[in-house]
């Protein structure tokens, strides 16, 4: 690598802190930042260095990447980075946020002369810590060479939608695909809440679907976390899953769209939530189908 980059990570949850390390490990400069300290104290073991604000984290940066809950928060987090920024800085906004959120945070960008890039990723623990997301980006060519090895370093592939990032076209799309993940999550789990009541075993409807075209590895291994008992550390968490579902449903409202799955899974998810299962996998969303906890 010829050119070493200072890098801002500003939220450093499952996702961000995933990208922080293998920006670290690509050898570039990384500054981090997180509301709960604790969460990015354990990125000091990788080379990055834990600061204690937003524009601490953002000095000197060439690029900031933002890895937050949501459209807001990613707002409030850049507006207390706002000091420190340098006009012609690269901000690659990761953060799953609504069409309408996208918007605002291209104008705070255009407001202090950042370079925006509309950035969401498809994946989720595993595939971020290996490395292996797909970034989904929209954003100008002619800055493209200066984000590229930040990108590289965290995703396996990335799909570029267009060139304006205030359209929020990579987001349009990742929007589509969390309503298909969403989507085959909450069924995995409403198949097994199913089976578990009418008292089929989940291997007899494997060895029914197996090798057709029903058949489906994101189901198996989802499935899984469930029957193994390991919904905890999550591979994405059921509150974050709750949001993008809710995310969705309003721009399918905002746009003629009656979103009755996605609807349905927003509630569902929510209710999982309730019942005490926000920071498990989101595939959790299987213990919300029972008015009792189901028995071992």
């Amino acid at each position: 690598m010829t050119d070493t980059l200072t890098v801002s990570v500003l939220g450093t949850g499952i996702m961000g802190a995933a990208m922080a390390r293998n920006i670290a490990r690509a050898g570039h400069t990384v500054r981090v930042w997180n509301r709960t300290r604790a969460k990015a104290d354990p990125l000091t073991a990788d080379g990055a260095h834990v600061t204690g604000t937003p524009a601490e984290a953002v000095q000197d940066a060439d690029v900031v990447l933002t890895v937050l809950y949501d459209g807001p928060a990613a707002l409030e987090v850049m507006r207390e980075a706002a000091p420190a920024l340098r006009p012609g800085t690269a901000w690659l906004q990761s953060t799953t946020a609504g069409l309408d959120d996208v918007a605002t945070l291209a104008g705070f960008a255009a407001d202090h002369e950042l370079v925006f890039y509309d950035a969401p990723v498809l994946g989720t623990r595993q595939p971020a810590e290996a490395g292996q997301l797909t970034v989904l980006a929209a954003g100008p060519a002619a800055h493209r060479q200066k984000v590229a090895p930040v990108l590289d370093a965290v995703g396996a592939r990335t799909v570029w939608t267009g060139e304006d990032g205030t359209a929020g076209s990579a987001t349009r799309l990742k929007l589509v695909a969390n309503t298909w993940v969403l989507a085959v999550t909450v069924a995995a789990g409403e198949v097994l809440a199913l089976a578990k009541a009418l008292g089929v075993t989940p291997d007899s409807f494997f060895d029914l679907i197996e090798g057709g075209t029903l058949d489906m590895g994101y189901l198996r291994a989802k499935s899984a976390l469930v029957l193994e008992d390991r919904l905890s550390p999550p591979q994405f968490a059921v509150r974050t899953a709750a949001k993008d579902a809710r995310l969705i449903v309003r721009a399918g409202a905002d746009h003629g769209i009656r979103l009755d799955v996605a609807t349905a899974s927003a509630e569902r998810l929510e209710r999982a939530a309730g019942q005490g299962h926000a920071d498990e996998d989101m595939v959790a969303a299987y213990f919300a189908g029972f008015t009792a906890p189901p028995t071992p």
